[in-house]
């Protein structure tokens, strides 16, 4: 994996023209490019002085923000949805499966830094629960089979492995 270099960090930020009012899809583009899943505090510092905004500002929007973090995360972050609707649907289960089939708990990434595993709120599918959020694919209706085909597509890099799987909602 090779480290986002600055000249990087500025295309991403020129590409959006430089424009402050951009600063959540910009933080995106560099969280996804980072190879970390993460926005480094140097690259946060970077884009507050280009963009012309306090680092406060970055950071309020850091930090507030669900999807973002400073701190690396594996490749895929699992969110496990504890909404009311999936607790009641054995949400808790699901988590025991996640953490069994990926070797981890709740908070941590493998070792080898294809999984994080999360906690998280509601994520709009409570008629298919209990559901669970890898990227911008909800998974609803998990079984344990589901889990561990899920935790091995991500540990393989082998999406077609989960399309399948993925809720059309």
């Amino acid at each position: 994996m090779t480290e986002l270099s600055e000249n990087q960090v500025m295309e991403i930020m020129k590409g959006y023209g430089n424009d402050a009012q951009q600063l959540i899809a910009v933080l995106l583009d560099i969280q996804a490019a980072s190879g970390r899943n993460c926005v480094e505090q140097k690259w946060a510092a970077l884009t507050a002085r280009v963009l012309d905004v306090p680092l406060s500002k970055v950071y309020d929007i850091l930090t507030f923000y669900a999807m973002f973090s400073t701190e690396p995360r594996g490749e895929n972050v699992v969110e496990i949805c504890q909404s009311a609707p999936c607790h009641f649907t054995k949400a808790e289960d699901v988590v025991g499966w996640f953490e069994a089939a990926a070797g981890v708990k709740v908070d941590q990434t493998t070792a080898d830094g294809k999984i994080t595993l999360f906690r998280t709120s509601c994520v709009g599918a409570c008629d298919i629960g209990p559901v669970a959020k890898i990227g911008d694919d909800v998974f609803g209706s998990l079984t344990e089979d589901k889990v561990k085909t899920l935790v091995k597509s991500c540990r393989e890099s082998q999406p077609a492995l989960r399309e399948a799987l993925i809720c059309q909602n």
